[in-house]
């Protein structure tokens, strides 16, 4: 049983690779790594070591034998306390003291964010219940749960909340760090090779707490500019007569008082923006895969897969149905 539970953090770290702690992709999540595998070592050290002292104690009380007359000092006992103290109490300071040091001089400084002046490129994430808002300042590009980063470049991730306290983790690529409401927080977002690393939030934040993750695509430089000046323009007209049904569907029903798509009249924020949703991977902060069938099963019955969310569920089958899934499939 012992073993089982010592091995479980590295069982449970292996289950869902894009997502472990244990396997970092830059040199902030590498330091983490780092500090980790010491501080576990040292743990493993300190275990045998009280260990050690427990048998070293039995064994003296057993040549001793029990209720032996123990008044008085014996000989060689101040020397059991000199081991006793030395390795049970002054060895374990200067461990914990020597892991702050190094945490606190080394691997946090590596993992704040770098100033605004010394990096070509800030992205800002505001966290809402239950999904990522993804901007790009300086541009028009707004999308939801999917972040693109140039490959090996310094991000400067500024990050908020719209309502509740979240917690903003991608432990392949950096620390935690949490959203909160009035105030910005800030990070570095680097990746060392072209991938997808998966986030979470890592913050209680209400019922569909577990279904709100993001994606992090690391892309080349030359795909990440194509990616985003893609991302900031407006939305495509429509070019079959099945998508511009679903266009006026769009506009004229329920779906344009909750989201925005940039190009048309639709420009709520109350969920997120939809101006190039074709092009996501998820549904739902990766709660679905970004298909024909789960768009349309997302827009008659959310709450099938996500209880709670705010979205309602629509009362729409048939042709509508079927324009505004290809009106929204060709919106890339």
């Amino acid at each position: 049983m012992g073993v089982l539970l010592a091995a479980a953090p590295f069982l449970l770290a292996g289950c869902r690779r894009t997502q472990n702690t244990l396997a970092p992709e830059s040199h902030q999540s590498k330091d983490i790594a780092s500090l980790f595998w010491w501080m576990m070592g040292g743990a493993w050290i300190g275990l045998a070591l009280v260990v050690g002292l427990l048998l070293f104690a039995w064994k003296r009380s057993s040549r001793r034998g029990i209720g032996r007359d123990t008044a008085g000092p014996k000989p060689g006992e101040r020397t059991g306390w000199i081991v006793v103290v030395g390795l049970g109490i002054v060895l374990p300071l200067i461990l914990l003291c020597t892991v702050f040091v190094i945490s606190d001089l080394f691997v946090i400084k590596t993992t704040e964010a770098p100033a605004a002046s010394s990096t070509k490129r800030t992205i800002l994430v505001i966290g809402h219940q239950w999904w990522w808002e993804v901007r790009y300042p300086g541009t028009n590009a707004v999308t939801a749960n999917e972040i693109h980063i140039p490959v090996r470049t310094p991000i400067r991730l500024e990050v908020r909340s719209a309502d509740v306290i979240h917690s903003f983790w991608v432990p392949q690529l950096n620390r935690k760090i949490d959203t909160l409401p009035g105030r910005t927080n800030s990070i570095e977002l680097y990746a060392d090779a072209v991938g997808r690393y998966r986030g979470q939030c890592a913050e209680f934040c209400g019922l569909q707490h577990a279904h709100m993750a993001m994606y992090v695509f690391a892309d080349p430089p030359d795909r990440f500019r194509q990616w985003l000046a893609d991302e900031s323009r407006p939305a495509a007209a429509p070019t079959s007569a099945l998508a511009r049904a679903g266009l006026h569907t769009f506009l004229d029903g329920a779906c344009s008082s909750c989201h925005a798509i940039r190009g048309t009249s639709a420009n709520a924020k109350v969920g997120p923006d939809l101006t190039h949703v074709g092009s996501r991977t998820t549904l739902g902060a990766v709660t679905i895969p970004n298909e024909r069938e789960s768009l349309s099963r997302w827009i008659v019955d959310s709450q099938h897969f996500k209880p709670g969310n705010e979205m309602p569920n629509l009362n729409l089958g048939g042709s509508e149905l079927e324009g505004l899934v290809a009106y929204l499939r060709g919106l890339k």
